[in-house]
């Protein structure tokens, strides 16, 4: 937290669930301002009324403008970029909508950093990303992609920018995740909708999601994509923690959304020769480095000892009491 003292920040998408946590959290630190960017004037309104903090700035503005978003960024110090369309379903219906947002609304973000010379950008990611299989995911595979790539066009004389991504999966209890959903079909008496109880997905709290990435913004040289390691869970599990937690209201067999995967993956098998790991993460690198540059870019981390992908179905499972504990500390319930 030291490192942000004093630092204009700016967080696009700043009105979403990450966007507020992570607001929060920087007000704890001794930043200087933090400019919310987002396109949602009710919620701006409701944030403002919420937190009271001086150093807070709110800009009605969408990534999609090139003009409005290069002018929020002067004099930023470090953005964080985490507006996207993100409900799978949405997206498949709405491809176009999703590729002028989160690939063209992206590209503007870099570019705005470069024009504003800022220190860092940081894309946040998903794991949807990996191997993609929605519209959703191959949309935060070209963010991700634009991030790590964006310091090929650096003149170092000119811009000092540091680009890195972050990939992890769905937060505990975000919106459009599966745990909201089944809180409010239990409360509303349906029958909770299970589409296989086998399906897997990587857990990670808001809190854990924080650490992840406000630690990650400081520890690259640029281009890296940054994972955490994680645990996961099976959608049984989720299902019986809830049961247990707010009553039994049966359940009804679904089918598989279009675009959803029975177990999601944060670094593929062919990423991981560029892959290097440390007590609490994952680095993936845009080219491979020998061991004495690794030493020396890299002192904390080596050579990952993963042999196959980091999928949701490889890591240890959270099990019931664990998850349950879980959702009783947040405000889910």
């Amino acid at each position: 937290m030291n490192e942000l003292k004093g630092k204009k920040i700016l967080i696009t998408g700043g009105t979403g669930s990450l966007g507020q946590a992570l607001t929060k959290r920087l007000l704890k630190s001794e930043v200087d301002v933090i400019r919310i960017f987002s396109r949602n004037e009710n919620k701006q309104v409701m944030m403002q009324s919420e937190l009271n903090d001086d150093r807070l700035r709110y800009l009605i503005g969408d990534i999609r403008d090139a003009p409005r978003l290069q002018r929020a960024l002067e004099d930023i110090d470090i953005v964080f970029h985490a507006a996207a369309l993100k409900h799978v379903p949405v997206v498949e219906y709405n491809p176009f909508e999703a590729i002028n947002t989160n690939v063209i609304g992206s590209r503007n973000v870099i570019e705005a950093c470069l024009h504003e010379d800022v220190e860092i950008a940081v894309g946040v990611g998903t794991d949807k990303a990996v191997s993609p299989l929605n519209t959703y995911g191959a949309t935060k595979l070209l963010m991700e992609k634009l991030f790590v790539t964006a310091s090929n066009y650096l003149d170092k004389k000119r811009h000092k920018t540091k680009f890195i991504a972050l990939r992890y999966g769905n937060v505990l209890g975000s919106s459009g995740s599966v745990i909201p959903k089944f809180i409010q079909q239990i409360k509303s008496k349906q029958k909770l909708t299970i589409t296989s109880p086998e399906m897997t997905r990587f857990s990670i709290t808001m809190e854990e999601a924080l650490d992840f990435i406000l630690s990650s913004t400081f520890a690259g040289k640029g281009s890296e994509i940054f994972v955490p390691k994680l645990k996961a869970y099976t959608i049984e599990t989720v299902k019986e923690s809830l049961q247990e937690l707010l009553g039994n209201t049966g359940e009804e067999k679904i089918p598989v959304r279009q675009g959803e995967k029975y177990h999601e993956t944060l670094i593929n098998a062919d990423e991981l020769r560029n892959t290097l790991e440390g007590n609490t993460r994952y680095m993936i690198l845009q080219r491979s480095l020998s061991d004495d540059e690794i030493r020396q870019k890299y002192p904390n981390m080596k050579r990952t000892a993963l042999t196959e992908s980091y999928s949701s179905d490889k890591v240890e499972l959270i099990k019931k009491d664990t998850l349950k504990e879980l959702i009783g500390k947040s405000d889910l319930l």
